[in-house]
């Protein structure tokens, strides 16, 4: 989906050659090149920079984030109703929000090293808002809706494919996920046996145990998985079976 950037109406304003040339490095870095650069720019202005800026009619980047919170959850809603076709509406919306938390979205600002870029004025540098979470996760956000206006819905998806939706894989928000439930239903629909959950192993000191479980299908081990107490030593080995059947199945 290309958006018509004619009907964006977003200023074209001056940047010192500075600013450029860090906008350059983070496009070679990110191998992306902005039709509008102006949106690149106006996506890591943070409204400090502006107000020490007005002679130069800066806009920061409050609308874009506006925009790239939507995006982003219709995003992240299209991909979590596609892989996960076994959960409740109720399930999907609880792993959503999981995900496109603050906390999340500082952690994939952080992997980005988002901060290093940000405009901002000098009071706020000197806070440390380059390090705020709020700051971090609006930045994540309105980057997204730069991205949208620029490139289209099809490139922020690629974006995320790379930087969000393998986390989901990996288990990153596993404590939001009933993985147990999820390996139940592909048996289930499969018709291919029976699954049973055992404890192989108790480690560490009574404060500070550690679970180890493996989940069995038939005869059959299918993941094994460990955590702090046996519900999450089971649903660890229930991500992990999952991913083993999926693999299976591409392999076959």
């Amino acid at each position: 989906m290309k958006v018509n950037r004619k009907k964006n109406n977003i200023r074209r304003v001056i940047f010192s050659e500075t600013v450029k040339e860090q906008f350059e490095q983070f496009q070679e870095h990110f191998q992306i090149r902005f039709e509008n650069p102006t949106l690149l720019y106006q996506a890591f202005t943070h409204s400090s920079y502006v107000n020490e800026h007005r002679r130069k009619f800066f806009a920061d980047n409050e609308r874009l984030e506006f925009l790239g919170d939507a995006v982003l959850e219709l995003s992240v809603s299209q991909y979590l109703f596609q892989k996960y076709t076994g959960m409740s509406e109720g399930e999907l919306t609880k792993l959503r929000a999981a995900i496109v938390c603050e906390p999340s979205l500082v952690l994939f600002a952080n992997e980005l090293n988002f901060g290093k870029y940000v405009l901002l004025g000098k009071g706020e540098e000197l806070t440390g808002g380059r390090e705020r979470p709020a700051l971090l996760a609006d930045v994540f956000e309105a980057y997204i809706g730069a991205l949208y206006l620029d490139q289209g819905l099809e490139t922020v998806i690629e974006f995320l494919e790379k930087i969000v939706f393998p986390k989901i894989e990996l288990g990153a928000f596993s404590h939001v996920m009933d993985y147990k439930s999820q390996l139940q239903e592909i048996i289930q629909q499969q018709n291919i046996g029976t699954l049973s959950y055992e404890i192989v192993e108790e480690k560490g000191p009574a404060h500070n145990r550690t679970f180890v479980s493996r989940v069995i299908l038939n005869t059959k081990e299918l993941g094994i998985g460990d955590g702090r107490s046996k519900k999450e030593a089971e649903q660890q080995a229930a991500r992990l079976a999952i991913l083993a059947l999926r693999d299976s199945e591409q392999g076959e």
